[in-house]
């Protein structure tokens, strides 16, 4: 196969909750532990990072990455979802996996996958890490998927576990309230390995330090640091908090005397994440005149942050191009939205997106008000027809809108 019919059968084939939702969540990492063992255990080959969190986590740990690049380390770094190309998710100091490893694996295991109906996510998890072990990188910093407790990388031991907040998202699988779901992320926690908690609330710092005593694990706060003292190119309002997290993870790395981080590496590192990683839709202006941006921010928390910073911004009329999936709980986030602004509905190209016309139609409870287009295309190509050049364009609400725009 070559690889779009590589790819294209990891997305048709095999459940998937990016593209299915519920079918492809699984309630145990039996087939993790499986995989793992067929591939003769890559990740004790391997140092690693922990990262997980309701918001922040992708951010934060290109963020890492991009600091340990300017530290001189060959540094692998796992993500999800992508964007435009699946080869987004596993790279080395910035740079995807080749489209030639990517089919020699699945070629090589298909058989194995098929037989023992592996994942999308569990094969994507075992190819990151048999690819980070034969280039043989100085640490890997991999993002949970959803959770932590039974997501798929949760097979590794790291040198530092690090959880950014706590939010209501995925709650049909992780719980309906914050401490239940801040349970299932601090499921990531090991045996004395310190963890870092970016931001927590009284309720989820007593299951964090509960969780912390249970394991042994010196436990750390990371937005109980005064300042940041570093800028970023990521500028979203929202990258203060993965900043402080950053620095507070970075810290304790040094403590551990594995790796050295000097202070340009950080400042360096921070400043060029986009350059060094190629890190996409985080606030990312797209357009200058008028001024577009768009954000893969996707629940209540991450939008709130996103709307103050709409609401900071200088521009005649607001425009907003907003498509989400059909599993989002609107009364929560549509409530947060501005009304002030003319709305351009849409659906995301995926099967569970939302029905646009349902959407406006909730929407228009909210005093919400706009039209329906068919894709997220139309509905920019649209906003882009109708904008003055002093407007302000806002694309998201979830991350295969942006990724349509991208």
């Amino acid at each position: 196969m070559n690889y779009q019919e590589t790819t294209d059968w990891m997305f048709s084939q095999l459940p998937m909750y990016q593209l299915q939702g519920a079918s492809a969540y699984k309630k145990d990492l039996a087939n993790t532990h499986a995989l793992i063992a067929h591939l003769e255990n890559p990740h004790n080959e391997i140092r690693f990072i922990h990262v997980a969190g309701t918001n922040g986590k992708g951010s934060t740990s290109h963020m890492l990455a991009s600091v340990f690049q300017e530290a001189g380390y060959k540094v692998g770094l796992y993500t999800s979802p992508h964007l435009k190309d699946f080869r987004e998710r596993i790279k080395i100091n910035g740079n995807p996996i080749s489209e030639n490893f990517v089919c020699d694996f699945i070629t090589t295991n298909k058989p194995f996958f098929e037989k023992n109906d592996i994942s999308f996510f569990e094969m994507s998890v075992g190819l990151a890490f048999e690819y980070f072990k034969q280039e043989q990188v100085d640490i890997a910093i991999i993002e949970v998927g959803m959770g932590g407790r039974l997501d798929a990388t949760n097979i590794i031991t790291p040198i530092i576990s690090v959880i950014t907040n706590i939010g209501l998202d995925h709650i049909q699988f992780l719980g309906n309230t914050l401490p239940l779901i801040a349970a299932e992320k601090a499921g990531i926690i090991k045996d004395a390995i310190p963890v870092i908690i970016g931001e927590y609330t009284p309720e989820t710092k007593e299951v964090f330090i509960a969780k912390a005593k249970q394991h042994k694990s010196q436990i750390y706060f990371a937005s109980d640091m005064i300042n940041t003292l570093y800028d970023s190119d990521l500028i979203g309002d929202y990258q203060v908090h993965n900043r402080k997290t950053v620095l507070q993870t970075i810290a304790v790395v040094n403590s551990l005397n594995i790796f050295k981080i000097s202070n340009s590496a950080i400042e360096t590192g921070l400043l060029h994440v986009v350059r060094n990683t190629g890190l996409l839709g985080r606030w990312q202006q797209i357009s200058d005149s008028p001024k577009v941006i768009c954000d893969t921010a996707h629940n209540k928390d991450g939008l709130e942050i996103v709307v103050n910073q709409i609401n900071s911004q200088k521009y005649t009329n607001l425009h907003i191009i907003f498509g989400v999936v059909n599993d989002k709980n609107l009364d929560d986030i549509l409530p947060i939205l501005p009304t002030k602004a003319k709305y351009y509905f849409t659906r995301p190209n995926n099967p569970r997106g939302l029905d646009a016309t349902i959407l406006m139609e909730k929407a228009a409870f909210f005093n919400l008000k706009g039209k329906v287009f068919n894709s997220v295309t139309e509905a920019y190509k649209k906003a882009l027809q109708t904008a003055a050049t002093t407007d302000f364009i806002y694309i998201g609400g979830s991350t295969f809108v942006v990724a349509e725009i991208l």
